[in-house]
């Protein structure tokens, strides 16, 4: 987006092997920034922020899984600001955040204790600008997603990817609650909006609903008359 005349600018960074889309979010009036889903590379990612004159006010979690807030600790630890998020559904995967950092060559992951838990229709401040909070089980059950109204822009984490959705075979994951989510929360903020997702390419809503094999307007209608759809594990 042109930054001289958006309500915000929008960095996205991946970071761990898993290349999860941690994003830098800013007031492009008063320069301050929040990070979304910090999963590691806490020190470049603030030297980032402070190369381009920004400020930080906050770390934004969209769900408790190591490649998207294991490095929260380190960042609050560098920075100072606070941890919010997510739903505190997801508190059993933030404590379970260093043995999961074990296990996938992550050692250096922590867990963290937020500063805030978020629910379903919360709104933060950044800056001048406005960001709702959906909260969108599925994936995980306390994932939450940050949408900006006048910018037509969200990061949704891992509830839907270009072409595809979150997985939903890990503990107190759910197909149901993640279909629901999307096409509940989602889809009606319209069709016009930009989102970044977990992992890979950017998209929008309105493609997805066109084109998406997994929740799609077509799939979703074929899913209604027929009672199930299946997606990836």
């Amino acid at each position: 987006m042109n930054q001289q005349t958006a309500p915000i600018g929008v960095l996205v960074s991946p970071v761990t092997p898993l290349q999860q889309n941690c994003t830098i979010v800013w007031c492009t009036k008063t320069l301050k920034a929040a990070v979304i889903d910090p999963g590691a590379s806490a020190q470049a990612l603030y030297a980032e922020i402070q190369r381009r004159g920004l400020t930080l006010e906050a770390i934004w979690i969209t769900h408790g899984h190591l490649d998207h807030a294991g490095g929260a600790q380190d960042l609050q630890e560098i920075s100072g600001v606070e941890i919010i998020g997510p739903h505190k559904a997801d508190l059993f995967w933030i404590e379970a955040i260093p043995e999961q950092g074990q296990k996938w060559g992550l050692p250096d992951a922590r867990s963290f204790t937020p500063t805030r838990w978020l629910e379903n229709g919360d709104a933060l401040t950044l800056g001048e600008t406005r960001w709702e909070v959906y909260h969108c089980p599925g994936h995980t059950p306390g994932h939450v997603i940050f949408f900006n109204r006048e910018a037509r822009f969200a990061q949704v984490g891992d509830v839907l990817f270009q072409g595809s959705v979150g997985r939903t075979d890990f503990p107190q994951s759910s197909h149901e609650d993640l279909v629901n989510s999307i096409v509940g929360r989602l889809w009606p903020l319209g069709d016009d909006v930009t989102f970044i997702p977990g992992h890979g390419p950017h998209s929008t809503f309105g493609h997805e609903r066109r084109s998406n094999p997994f929740v799609g307007d077509a799939v979703v209608k074929s899913r209604n008359m027929n009672g199930n759809i299946s997606g990836p594990s």
